[in-house]
């Protein structure tokens, strides 16, 4: 029988980005195997999808609360282990509530949930469970970036005294100055996107990433976010600027109406000693950067890393790895977690991660909505 975790997977079928993207990552270990799922709303686009891409149709079921019931029938040695929610935002509360209470693992896209206040109440289910609940802020898993995590918690650049970090997008740009283009996007829908777009998208993404390479908590709060037109109910583009403690301070910058800029995420962490840069969209170079030196560029591979960067890195030196890559390292982590095997606390975002993203954004639109003033993230 084979030893590989049974993965059910909702949503993320047709062309979807993000379901090609956890097909393959949760594949690149050998540790899962996906075994059914509810790829489509629409049952012959559901069935249809699945026999395209070659996995059986036994368990491929009509509609969530089918596959719930239907997966309790089987015996533990069969069933579903885990469960990947690559669904809109608005179904991720009431999908991860059910799969925690009926005692399944859960892996979540973000943001986690739509309110704080239901990240709080899946966060009371999953203590009263022996389950593992992850959320897929993706870039965590590149090797650079865990480099640079544990260069900082290690003390490499001294005291961290200043955070720049930008994520930049232009694809909304085409539909937010078209009137019935910008009313019929999900993602511009706050019953399906939540309160925020900009923001909650890949705002959320900048802001788990500066708690994640620098161990600090964000302590308050400014945010200045644009909707460009009056009719439309969610941001598009904002500037947030944070405070992690008396002398530790920094700006978020995040946009999708930034004309021509593709998946420009850059972060930029500064320390008495030395600074370190990371871009996405050249991700296998971590820039080190000291007064009286020369540019350092660091690079995957190398016995100069860190464990958990080696522990990351597939390929030897010089061969490019990219997001299919950093995601399969995140479903790594997880797999080892369901397995009860030893693991690094940086190898997957958990829900005090996913929970925090989502309380970020409630603070982000309320600085925002109070006239642009500071405020308080409780150190939750």
């Amino acid at each position: 029988m084979s030893t590989k975790i049974r993965l059910g997977i909702l949503g993320g079928g047709g062309d979807s980005l993000i379901g090609v993207l956890h097909r393959v990552a949760s594949s690149m270990f050998d540790q899962f195997q996906i075994v059914g799922g509810v790829f489509n709303p629409i049952w012959e686009e559901n069935i249809g999808f699945v026999q395209k891409i070659g996995l059986p149709t036994n368990r491929v079921y009509i509609d969530f609360d089918t596959l719930i019931i239907e997966e309790l029938k089987l015996p533990l040695n069969e069933r579903m282990q885990v469960v990947s929610i690559l669904t809109p935002n608005f179904l991720h509360f009431s999908m991860a509530k059910k799969l925690l209470e009926n005692g399944f693992n859960v892996i979540c896209e973000k943001p986690m949930t739509t309110s704080y206040n239901e990240a709080k109440i899946l966060k009371d289910i999953l203590e009263k469970t022996n389950t593992i609940f992850a959320v897929t802020y993706t870039y965590t898993g590149y090797p650079m970036v865990r480099q640079m995590r544990e260069m900082i918690l290690s003390g490499a650049i001294g005291k961290v005294q200043k955070i720049d970090v930008q994520y930049y997008q232009g694809w909304i740009n085409p539909i937010i100055h078209d009137k019935e283009k910008r009313a019929n996007t999900w993602r511009l829908n706050p019953e399906k996107s939540g309160i925020s777009c900009c923001i909650g998208d890949i705002g959320t993404h900048a802001f788990d990433m500066i708690e994640y390479v620098t161990g600090l908590k964000v302590q308050t709060l400014l945010a200045d976010l644009n909707y460009l037109y009056d009719d439309n109910q969610m941001d598009i583009d904002g500037t947030l600027l944070i405070r992690c403690g008396k002398n530790v301070k920094g700006v978020i910058r995040a946009s999708q109406i930034a004309t021509g800029e593709e998946n420009n995420f850059t972060v930029q962490i500064y320390g008495e000693q030395a600074g370190l840069k990371w871009q996405q969209e050249n991700p296998n170079y971590l820039t080190l950067l000291k007064d009286g030196n020369p540019i350092n560029l660091l690079k995957p591979g190398h016995i100069y890393n860190s464990d958990l960067s080696r522990e990351g890195t597939k390929l030897p030196p010089g061969h490019p790895e990219g997001i299919f890559d950093s995601m399969g390292n995140i479903y790594k982590g997880i797999a080892k977690a369901i397995k009860k095997e030893p693991y690094n606390e940086g190898e997957f975002p958990t829900i005090i991660d996913g929970a925090r993203g989502v309380y970020f954004i409630e603070k982000a639109i309320e600085s925002h909505q109070k006239g642009n003033i500071w405020v308080t993230l409780d150190n939750n």
